[in-house]
């Protein structure tokens, strides 16, 4: 009984302490990839490979998050349902008011996901992008040296 109070006191808290964590990561990976892809130089390079490991580097913070935070989101969700539910039944009152309030603060975590997950897929994409245009680049640059 003791841990369903903790939990319907601040599971809130802890998933969005957990989303606002992971947004501050993906919002500090994406600020620096951006600055390092605008002054990398691939003609400083010596090998594709080493060129592809600096510049995918720090992007797996971004395939995590987009992966899972929709899911920490539904987490959260999927608690305050059950708290919700626990309360029904232990006060043996279907109160209507009380059920939609806790279904819609419920959601809210998965609303919180989502809107983590959405602008970190975007924002990893656009860096596979640029390492594919800075591959390319490294490329025909070689290309160039050998002809």
């Amino acid at each position: 009984m003791e841990i369903v109070e903790f939990l319907k006191q601040n599971l809130d808290y802890i998933i969005i302490g957990i989303l606002l964590f992971m947004s501050f990561v993906a919002l500090f990976v994406s600020v620096e990839r951006a600055i390092f892809y605008s002054f990398v130089d691939v003609g400083k390079f010596d090998s594709e490979k080493e060129l592809e490991i600096v510049l995918t580097k720090n992007l797996t913070f971004l395939y995590v998050i987009y992966q899972n935070a929709p899911y920490i989101g539904l987490l959260g969700t999927v608690g305050g349902i059950m708290i919700t539910f626990y309360d029904i039944a232990s006060s043996g009152n279907l109160d209507q008011n009380s059920v939609m309030m806790g279904l819609s603060l419920a959601l809210k975590a998965t609303a919180f996901g989502l809107a983590l997950a959405i602008p970190s897929l975007v924002i990893y994409n656009l860096c596979g992008r640029k390492v594919d245009v800075l591959m390319a680049k490294f490329e025909a640059k070689n290309k160039e040296i050998l002809h």
